[in-house]
């Protein structure tokens, strides 16, 4: 911070690296202990643009785009507490972007069967949801309220403490909620395995986010179900599934018509 005039103005970072002197991302992820040690960020603190917070450790690059990706220039000029809340937040949704992605698929893979809601959910997964009964929700509703009251807690400063609404503890690590490994695959790990990992769930992350939109995309646009969508249009190209959609979107079980399609197509006997 620079003092001017007894006023408190927030220094402005610049980026200064070169090719030759860009940090290792592997060891850099989320303020690691190596290539930023001369970088912490500080409460206050200002960052001219993306390349900036990632040198300082409060965001992650990745290759190629080692200085970050910022479209929208949401980090232009962004103070050291809401770049420390991008980050976070896109931890949190790219871990739901995985689950999400992974749910996709497992609900299609299983819908219809006696033991998951008495068979009653069919049909894309983009409307599974839906279809569950009541319960289900209640109970997914107080599952999101524990969880997101648990965040509040361990990660924000209080709005009635705070200079400024939505800001988190300065001692916060994007993405570290009181440990949580209930698997225990970060036990007895150094510094360097963890740096790395955490780099791979990020990444992983952005991709699920990617792959989420274009999933639910799909569906929206087909009415029927990814695998079997995919499955038809590789068989036989565009042709296939445009009549795929026309026979079965809108029907009384859209996932038998769409099977029964699919298995016409592989037998050959499919008219287009």
């Amino acid at each position: 911070m620079a003092t001017i005039c007894a006023l408190t103005v927030p220094t402005i970072v610049r980026p200064t690296t070169t090719t030759s002197t860009r940090r290792d991302v592997r060891a850099n992820a989320f303020g690691g202990k190596k290539g930023v040690a001369s970088a912490q960020p500080r409460a206050g603190q200002k960052y001219a643009d993306i390349a900036a917070a990632v040198d300082a450790g409060l965001v992650q690059g990745v290759a190629p785009f080692e200085d970050g990706i910022d479209l929208f220039g949401f980090f232009n000029d962004i103070d050291q507490a809401e770049a420390q809340r991008y980050a976070d937040v896109e931890i949190t949704h790219g871990r739901l972007a995985m689950l999400a992605t992974v749910g996709f698929v497992v609900g299609e893979s299983v819908e219809g069967s006696s033991f998951l809601f008495d068979a009653q959910v069919t049909g894309p997964a983009v409307n599974h949801f839906q279809q569950v009964p009541l319960p289900f929700w209640l109970g997914l509703g107080a599952l999101i309220f524990v969880v997101e009251a648990s965040r509040v807690q361990t990660a924000w400063q209080s709005p009635f403490d705070a200079s400024r609404l939505f800001l988190m503890k300065d001692d916060h690590t994007p993405g570290d909620y009181n440990g949580f490994d209930p698997l225990g695959l970060s036990k007895n790990r150094d510094e360097e395995w963890l740096d790395i990992h955490r780099l791979r769930e990020l990444n992983n992350g952005r991709l699920a986010m990617v792959a989420i939109v274009a999933m639910i995309s799909q569906e929206l646009v087909t009415g029927l179900n990814l695998i079997l969508s995919d499955e038809v249009l590789e068989m036989k190209g565009g042709g296939a599934l445009k009549a795929m959609e026309a026979q079965c979107a809108g029907t009384a079980d859209e996932n038998a018509c769409a099977k029964a399609f699919e298995a016409a197509v592989a037998a050959g006997t499919a008219v287009f």
